[in-house]
Formats: C-alpha cells, sequence, structure tokens
C-alpha cells in the first residue's frame, strides 16, 4: 500500500478516468487528442473500455491524458 499513496491513479477505474476525460473534452477532442477508431466512429463507454482494456498501449495514452489534465487543476 505504501508505494501506492503517490500514484494519483490508485483506486481510480478505468471506466471514472473515461468518464472524467468525456467531461473535460467530449468524443471528438478526445478523438483528436487520442485518434484511435473507438472515439472516433461510433464512440460509447462500453466499446471504448473494451478496446482499452484490451489494449495495453491505448489505456496508458488515455491514463497519461488524465494524469495531464488533473495536474493542470
Amino acid at each position: 500500500m505504501e508505494e501506492q499513496k503517490n500514484n494519483p491513479l490508485h483506486g481510480k477505474t478505468l471506466q471514472a478516468i473515461l468518464e472524467h476525460l468525456l467531461a473535460y473534452y467530449g468524443w471528438e477532442q478526445l478523438g483528436q487528442n487520442i485518434n484511435i477508431k473507438c472515439f472516433n466512429e461510433n464512440p460509447s463507454i462500453k466499446s471504448s473500455l473494451t478496446f482499452l482494456r484490451k489494449t495495453p498501449w491505448a489505456r496508458k495514452k488515455v491514463e497519461d491524458l488524465y494524469l495531464e489534465i488533473i495536474s493542470d487543476a
């Protein structure tokens, strides 16, 4: 537990992160920032979560963008 103390992603679900990004950017801007099909063609939370859970590089991009916007706040 001690090693997670300073991790801003600790306790955050992928769904919560995605919902935060959607509230901040919306689908169109999110798709421009992270150019992946699940954000640009018929986007939905469910399809995006399915893709992100199976695709580590895409999940990393989402997490990095989340960290960027929360560090600016």
